[in-house]
């Protein structure tokens, strides 16, 4: 049996999918106040009656490192930046303490000017004088040299346990990318790690011993362990749990948006021949942008439980959630007690929803039934205009997939796939407003714990190998290995594919489920004065993102 939850800013939904079918499933209010609470309440509800030790793995998708960061709630940072001759860049606002400092390796990984470990001590000094909870660390070029990255961890770690070094988190060369990803990462660490460490501890007390995987922006999952370790690659997870269960749930071949309505937000995605966009550098939060992959998503504030006003004679919903519907006791208006109005969701008691459109109705001349159709019909168009924008703005550059670049690529969507609690109310008003089929899953509702349920592992790595210095790396994974001058292109491919195959087998993926690809790959001849030194050859290599199997049930058109 394969457990998947989903942990919306809304409610958590979860599902218990046993060969190929759901046998159970639940979808209960998100406890902002107490997430551990609510994911623990919500297994408990799953399990109750199926054997524990039948279980064989967790996968769970949760906001906790997306909600610290956009809500400020994260451990205090000690940043070191060794930037070297060049751009001055400006991070003196990532980071709550920040420190320059003298050294530099160059592009090649030669050390140009060494590190003064006397000007780190007085650092350390600094850091623990101003309580900084963690640190990180990011070099120019750790990347071909993490020497002094390594160096100055090696100074910290007797007074800090947490840091950050910014070439165990991406192989890629972007360096004001790197240094937001190792802020982010250790901005969060205490907060993923305390959330990590109850959830085992409560799997524990409850005898269930399943591996339990995390979902990451990119679609895949990784193990607890590499979680905690790299907490900043959970950020986002919920979007790609989304896209995920459209992915299982509903067989798409053509260029398409998907969208997955919830509570608080429309979650937008693109598919180009059926394959998913990514994002080419890394996500954005919060306003770092980061090397952390993702699927290319967009998120809207807008959802069933949006708040409803009107402003100069105009219907606005969202982007504020304050609280949920009328019907189900909150005290603001929403799209929820537009639906109930009509018919489409049903409750004990929708006096206080039709009261509320007729309230908001008579200062438009409408009656709460033809008011709540225009707040629908509001829904809609708000969706409609935000996809257009996308669509300008994806087709004005190379098209991104999970596979490959696209030049000269126009994207074309034939259909819209909805889940999500309105899918099956929304669809139709979206298939007009779109002109195009709308399509929806036989559990729109839980569908997103599906994706997460259903997702494989995933991982990426970069590979340099430096025929002049006679060194292959491999910074995400820490792995520094000598090779001789004759090394070359072909060679390079295969240790790729070898060291990212065990990389996935040591995170607990089968053999079986690993599939692998060699995403870009380069050979450059290294020149001093008139003769060539080496070779700097350079791999990409990533376990792509999948499904364990697709879990095809009725589609229905609006």
């Amino acid at each position: 049996m394969i457990v998947g939850l989903d942990m919306g800013g809304t409610h958590i939904d979860g599902v218990l999918i046993h060969k190929g079918k759901i046998i159970n499933k639940i979808k209960n209010p998100t406890d902002r106040k107490d997430l551990f609470k609510t994911i623990w309440n919500a297994l408990k509800q799953l399990l109750e009656g199926y054997d524990k030790n039948k279980i064989n793995r967790i996968n769970l998708s949760t906001t906790i490192s997306t909600n610290a960061i956009v809500e400020g709630k994260t451990s205090s940072v000690g940043m070191i930046i060794q930037s070297g001759p060049g751009l001055n860049y400006d991070f003196k606002g990532c980071g709550d303490e920040y420190a320059s400092i003298s050294g530099y390796i160059d592009h090649r990984g030669k050390i140009v000017s060494p590190l003064d470990e006397q000007e780190i001590e007085e650092i350390r000094r600094i850091f623990i004088e101003k309580n900084m909870e963690t640190c990180a660390v990011v070099t120019k070029f750790s990347t071909r040299n993490p020497s002094h990255e390594l160096k100055i961890k090696k100074i910290l770690e007797k007074d800090f346990s947490t840091i950050s070094m910014g070439h165990t988190l991406s192989g890629k060369l972007n360096f004001p990318r790197r240094v937001h990803t190792a802020y982010l990462n250790s901005a969060v660490y205490h907060t993923f790690n305390e959330f990590a460490m109850n959830i085992k501890k409560s799997l524990e007390e409850q005898g269930i011993d399943a591996p339990l995987f995390i979902l990451k922006a990119d679609g895949g999952t990784m193990d607890m362990e590499s979680a905690q370790l790299k907490p900043v690659e959970t950020i986002l997870s919920g979007p790609a749990a989304s896209f995920m269960g459209i992915n299982a749930m509903i067989p798409i071949e053509d260029d398409a948006v998907l969208l997955d309505i919830g509570g608080t937000t429309t979650d937008i995605f693109f598919v180009a021949d059926g394959v998913p966009l990514f994002e080419p550098l890394g996500i954005r939060i919060d306003r770092y942008d980061t090397l952390v992959r993702a699927i290319y998503s967009v998120s809207l504030g807008l959802g069933g439980d949006s708040s409803i006003e009107i402003h100069d004679g105009n219907i606005k919903i969202g982007p504020d959630r304050k609280g949920p519907a009328i019907a189900f006791g909150g005290t603001n208006p929403t799209p929820t007690d537009a639906m109930v109005v009509l018919g489409k969701i049903h409750v004990e008691d929708m006096k206080r929803s039709y009261d509320s459109m007729k309230q908001m109705g008579n200062t438009l001349g409408l009656s709460p039934e033809d008011f709540s159709k225009k707040v629908l019909d509001t829904m809609a168009d708000i969706i409609k205009e935000k996809v257009d924008r996308l669509l300008i703005e994806i087709n004005s550059r190379p098209v991104y997939t999970v596979k490959e670049v696209l030049y000269g690529r126009k994207l074309e969507p034939k259909s819209i796939n909805l889940i999500g609690g309105p899918a099956n109310i929304l669809a139709p008003i979206l298939e007009k407003k779109f002109n195009l089929p709308a399509y929806y899953p036989e559990n729109y509702q839980i569908s997103n714990a599906v994706g997460a349920a259903l997702a494989k592992p995933t991982m990426e790595i970069n590979m340099i190998a430096d025929t002049q210095r006679k060194i292959l790396s491999v910074p995400e994974l820490g792995l520094y290995e000598n090779i001789d001058r004759g090394y070359d292109l072909n060679r390079a491919r295969n240790r790729a594919i070898d060291i990212i195959k065990k990389a996935a087998m040591d995170m607990g993926t089968l053999e079986d489920d690993i599939e692998t690809d060699i995403m870009e790959e380069s050979s450059f001849n290294m020149v001093d004065g008139f003769y060539t030194s080496g070779k700097n050859i350079r791999i990409k290599a990533q376990i792509k993102p999948g499904l364990i199997y697709n879990l095809r049930s009725e589609k229905f058109e609006s």
